[in-house]
């Protein structure tokens, strides 16, 4: 009986939210701090709505000392709504073209300034990646990735995509990764708690002086880090492989 009854109050929330948040949005087009604002909208009362039970460790990813690069594992559609108190101020996504033909949504996306880009074209991917250059070098503000570029449904960490490190390398900041336990495993929304999420931000890894030969030692150590600890987040909450096939 939940399930039905939370599916039918999260479009009613999303619709609202979407509303609220394109209200904000017109009245400060592309501010820095839109995407904090409109993600919250759609996160904290979804949570209630869910069920989720969260806990963080994201203090020094809300503090940043300055412009990072934001690398979270993606696990579901239900990630707006779970990572949406961990967007930082000034921080905008990086996403694909097509988020901007969902109805509200898309809108919203577009004004609240991030970053969409066209996979299938290559000139336009690479002003995209300039675009964000220039954000993290001059524009004070830090933009959060998916790096492994689609949903992994709680199976484990792809592998990630170039296009996150090569913007860090590029504009010389930091790459900040943030881990979720993978929720969807044990995730039961006819629950009334549906799912426990453990967040947790790791240390800043530093690009300041490499180059894109040092990409791929980059990626690999981000990975093994993020890996890691996933691991450790799913011990905490339960959502081990083995829970799951309990």
């Amino acid at each position: 009986m939940l399930l039905p009854l939370r599916m039918l109050l999260l479009s009613l929330h999303f619709i609202v939210a979407s509303l609220l948040g394109l209200l904000v949005s017109i009245f400060r087009p592309f501010n820095p701090d839109n995407c904090r604002i409109a993600a919250n909208l759609y996160a904290r009362p979804a949570h209630a709505i869910l069920g989720l039970k969260a806990r963080r460790d994201i203090d020094q990813l809300m503090h940043p000392s300055g412009p990072a690069v934001i690398v979270a594992n993606h696990l579901s559609n239900f990630d707006l709504f779970v990572f949406g108190p961990a967007v930082p101020p000034r921080c905008v996504t990086l996403g694909k073209k097509s988020l901007k033909w969902i109805p509200l949504f898309g809108q919203l996306y577009w004004l609240t300034g991030n970053v969409l880009i066209d996979r299938g074209n290559n000139i336009q991917a690479k002003q995209a990646m300039l675009t964000t250059t220039d954000t993290l070098q001059h524009k004070n503000m830090s933009i959060w990735v998916f790096a492994e570029g689609t949903r992994g449904h709680g199976k484990g960490l792809a592998p990630f995509k170039k296009g996150a490190f090569q913007m860090a390398i590029n504009a010389g900041v930091p790459i900040i990764p943030l881990c979720v336990n993978n929720y969807v495993r044990t995730m039961n929304l006819n629950r009334w708690r549906s799912a426990d999420v453990v967040m947790r931000a790791l240390p800043p890894i530093p690009t300041a002086g490499m180059t894109m030969d040092d990409m791929p030692r980059l990626m690999a150590e981000c990975h093994a880090q993020m890996s890691a600890c996933i691991e450790a987040l799913d011990r905490e909450a339960g959502t081990t492989e083995a829970s799951q096939r309990a």
